[in-house]
Formats: C-alpha cells, structure tokens, sequence
C-alpha cells in the first residue's frame, strides 16, 4: 500500500514502482515525473492547491503530439484548480510514432499516474487541442477506463471505430472561426444520431484558442454527468449554480444578438441537466428562440456562408492537386489573389464573413501541410512537387518562416539559386532575423558563400559571415 504524507505545498510519496521518494507539487505542474524505473519516459503532472490524498480525483490526461507535456496541462491549469481536477501529460506521445506506439505510452502514463495518486473510478478522461485532441478522442476505444474526452478544435479522431455498446462523453470546444468548426458541427449530428453522449461548446473571439472559462464549463459538464450517473454524491447547490451559469451565459449570446450561439448552448444545457433538474422552462425558451425573426434570419445567413465555403473549398482542393500534378509554378498568381481576397474579407462589417475567411485560410494550410506531408513519406519524394507546396504555403501563411526556409534548402538543393534568392529576400523581408539558422541551414552549403547571399545578409542582418568581394 502507498504511503503518502502532505505538508506545506510538497506531497511525498512512497510506491513499490519507484525507486525513490516522490515530491510533487500541490498548485503547480510537477515535471519530469518518471513512468517507472526501466523507462526514460516522463509526464508532467498538476495537483489542485486543495488535493488531498485522503479522497480519491478525478483525472484529466491531456495530450499534445509533440511531446510538449508542461506546456499542454500549462493551458487547462486555471481550469482543473478551478473545478478540482487532476491534470497529467506525457513527453513522450509524438506524430512521428504510429497510433500504437502512442497508445502504448499513453497506457503507461494512465497507470503510472493511477499508482501516484488516488484517483477516482469512472473519472478518468482525456484532452488535447488540434491533433492531440484527435488522439484523446481514439484512446476511450482502446482503454474503456477512459469516460470522456475534451476535444479543443478537433472532431472525433475517427468516427468508424466508435462503438454504441462502449460509450464515452465528447465535448468539443471550438471557435466559430476555426476550420474545424463545421466538421464539429457534422460530428455531433453523428453522434446525436448514434445516441453517443455528446456537448459541443461554440464561442466566438478573437482568439482562436477558449478561454479558461470556456475549458472550465467542459470540466463542469463532466462533473455534472458523473452526478448524474451516481458516480458522484449529488450536490444540489453545485447543479443548481451551474444551471443559473450556463442559463445566464445563453442570455447574454441572445441579447447580443448571437441567437445561434444562444441555441448551441441551450441544446447543451438540455443534455446535460435532464437527469438533473425540471427544465420545462428551458424547452419554452428554446421553442421561442427558434420561432423568433432574428434566429431564422441568422440561421439563414450562416448557412448561405457555409455553402459559399463549401465551393471555395472545392477550387481550393482541386487547384492545389492539379498543380502539384503539374509542377504549375504560373499558378502562384492565383493563390495570391485568393489569399487578397479573403484579407478583405477579415475587414468585413459581417461577422460571418470574417469567420468563413478564417476557416478557409485555416483550411487551405491544413490542406497544404496534408500534401507536404504525403510528398514528404514516399520513398522517392518529389522535390519539385514539393517546393512549390512550400511556395504556396509563403502566400497563404506568411508569417510562418518555416516554408521560405524549406524553399530556400529545397532550391538550393536542385542548383535553383534564384528561387533560392528570391525567397530568400522575402523571408527577411518578413523579419526573419535568426542568422545562425541561416547560416546552417540543410542543402545550402554552395549557396550561403555566394556574394549574392551574404549582400542580402548584410542588407537586412549586418556582418555577413562571409566576405564580399566587389566585382
């Protein structure tokens, strides 16, 4: 039996699975938690200012594929202290290992954490946001001890392994404005017809990103369902304070002239309180929101954008193959005027044309980052293909350095050192400023001494590495 003993902030902790003492921290993210002895695997960990080892918790494992455990539980930390959860995350998941590889790893991360600290049966669940939450959202089918999962930004991983006789809780989380909002949309309407417990949380802001009361709801909703479940004690105060938040918050979006978000909500709301409470008042209020010339008129414009989206993701998708089928470097004209385009739109009186052209931009570069990534896995990539993916991807992303760089290698490799050039001097254009990176970047060795690289340094960087010698 474990040995466990709390003073001040530290928890000591004594297991047969570790060779030494624990310390973690209660308030804050203890790191480099070791898995087991035999392993180099670690996880950080999150304990609430109030845990107490005398009481089994409620854990939430949150995933990111890249292996960025302090910085994902880092993102839900005001959200667990607030609603009283524990928070763990793996350093070792990562896209570059397959599905199983990281199953394996999440596997021992769940039963390493299970022997630290008491958790609470049939309060297990997972999290991510983007990628990782797709991947929280396969683990319920591979390790039945997981209850629910909240995914930010992310649909279901795969909807054809979901199993109605081994039901989890999905809470999606999503911004009207992220590409993946109307892929969460479809979702739900699946798992609705599936009859699979379900809550899709919609905001809007600026940031793609919820904020921690947002997060905060979908952990309330967990604790609700496990309420009413029985696998916790009713709490008639907490429902009912819950009840009045969420009531309150649906208000506000039908006050703000937001009705769809209002209607999102109040389905949610349904969901989850039936067990609960008396919600004749709800189901009027819903009737009336529905029935009402501001709902229907908003209802209408919404999906007038969506169709519009649907189109332009069509051209999207169809000019991008034919171009890579074509190596049609006299298509990047296109691209730019489509990239135009939606900068006017972000300018729009219309909300929904602001959120459409952030969906499609948010669609276009996962589009992009899908076919580098196909180019990049075949045994005989091809380079040609693949830079003018990099180039496309300098239009419709460019503040991300990455592309000019991979242009700048990829050129230099295939002896273009005037594309190599040109990119080159965008990319300083843009700001770039890390010339060590520059200076060693992969393919580049005959480019880099050349005048017309270090003149461009100099122009934009000073003290070029090389000397330039005048002509």
């Amino acid at each position: 039996m474990m040995k466990k003993i709390l003073f001040f902030a530290l928890v000591l902790i004594s297991t047969t699975n570790y060779s030494q003492e624990l310390r973690l921290l209660r308030g804050a993210i203890t790191e480099n938690v070791v898995v087991n002895d035999s392993l180099k695997e670690t996880f950080s960990l999150y304990l609430p200012s109030t845990f107490d080892v005398r009481k089994p918790w409620p854990i939430i494992f949150v995933f990111d594929l890249k292996g960025r455990g302090k910085a994902s539980v880092s993102m839900m930390v005001n959200a667990a202290e607030k609603e009283g959860y524990i928070l763990a995350s793996s350093d070792n998941v990562n896209d570059s290992l397959s599905i199983s590889e990281n199953v394996l790893i999440a596997n021992r991360m769940f039963n390493a954490s299970i022997n630290i600290v008491p958790v609470a049966k049939d309060r297990t669940y997972t999290a991510g946001f983007g990628s990782g939450a797709m991947f929280a959202s396969i683990l319920p089918t591979f390790i039945k001890e997981i209850k629910g999962v909240v995914s930010i930004g992310a649909s279901v991983g795969n909807i054809e392994i979901l199993n109605s006789k081994q039901t989890f809780q999905f809470i999606g989380i999503v911004n009207r404005s992220d590409y993946s909002f109307r892929n969460m949309l479809d979702t739900q309407q699946i798992l609705n017809k599936m009859k699979f417990p379900n809550e899709l949380l919609v905001f809007d802001d600026d940031r793609i990103l919820p904020d921690i009361k947002t997060i905060a709801s979908a952990f309330r909703i967990l604790t609700l369902t496990s309420m009413a479940k029985g696998d916790v004690q009713r709490n008639d105060s907490l429902i009912a304070d819950s009840y009045q938040q969420f009531m309150t918050k649906a208000n506000i979006f039908a006050s703000s002239e937001k009705p769809i978000l209002a209607n999102y909500l109040l389905s949610d709301i349904e969901k989850v309180f039936n067990p609960l409470v008396e919600l004749d008042s709800l189901k009027i209020s819903q009737k009336s929101l529905r029935r009402s010339n501001s709902y229907k008129k908003a209802n209408r414009n919404q999906n007038s954008y969506f169709l519009k989206e649907s189109f332009l993701k069509e051209d999207y998708s169809y000019y991008l193959e034919e171009d890579i089928i074509s190596y049609n470097y006299a298509n990047l004209g296109w691209w730019n005027y489509q990239m135009e385009d939606l900068a006017k739109l972000d300018k729009s009186a219309v909300l929904y044309e602001r959120q459409m052209s952030s969906r499609l931009r948010g669609y276009i570069n996962a589009l992009i980052s899908d076919n580098i990534d196909f180019i990049s896995a075949d045994k005989e990539v091809d380079l040609e293909a693949l830079n003018l993916l990099y180039m496309i991807k300098t239009i419709t992303d460019p503040s991300d350095y990455a592309p000019y760089l991979k242009v700048i290698s990829t050129s230099s490799k295939m002896e273009d050192y005037g594309t190599a050039l040109f990119y080159l001097e965008e990319l300083l254009k843009n700001g770039y400023t890390d010339k060590s990176e520059l200076y060693e970047l992969e393919n580049t060795a005959l480019f880099r001494i050349t005048p017309e690289f270090n003149m461009l340094v100099e122009k934009y960087l000073r003290d070029a590495r090389y000397e330039i010698i005048e002509q």
